[in-house]
């Protein structure tokens, strides 16, 4: 059977799943300073469904980016009928994405990708229908973003 390869945006505590129609959003946000929290934009995962003998993998990759540098980026994808919906104090429990810098010299952003194996069991436990996809994240001078409908996407049958 060939792999399936589809848009997807994950996280480690909802679970994965197949998606179809993940977008790119950029979202700003504001810090405990007051300053402007970072910008995240570009964002897009590629989910590779398990086969008979292949464990699958679910790769999610953003920019992001500040004047001060960027900490982390966290990801969420939740089902939408989850309720309640996750807060940013929550974001603080899942796992960060890698983030390496990225852009020209004194340019203060980061390529942030997250990987994860998916298994037969985890994408057959999946929820099926609408989920969103939150995203926490942090700057180096304690600026934080919180989008909790980055992104919007269907797990299909």
């Amino acid at each position: 059977m060939p792999k399936r390869v589809v848009t997807v945006t994950v996280s480690a505590l909802a679970g994965v799943a197949l998606l179809a129609g993940a977008g790119t959003y950029a979202f700003a946000g504001t810090g405990s300073t007051g300053s402007t929290g970072p910008e995240v934009t570009k964002a897009s995962a590629t989910y590779v469904a398990p086969s008979a003998d292949k464990d699958g993998s679910l790769t999610f990759t953003a920019r992001v980016s500040d004047d001060s540098g960027i900490r982390n980026l966290k990801v969420l994808a939740w089902p939408q009928t989850m309720t309640p919906a996750p807060d940013a104090e929550e974001m603080a429990h899942v796992e960060s994405a890698t983030c390496e810098p990225s852009g020209p010299s004194g340019d203060r952003a980061a390529l942030c990708t997250y990987r994860v194996k998916v298994t037969g069991a985890e994408a057959a436990e999946s929820p099926k229908g609408a989920w969103n996809v939150a995203v926490l994240a942090s700057a180096k001078d304690g600026g934080r973003t919180f989008a909790l409908k980055a992104a919007g996407f269907t797990v299909k049958d």
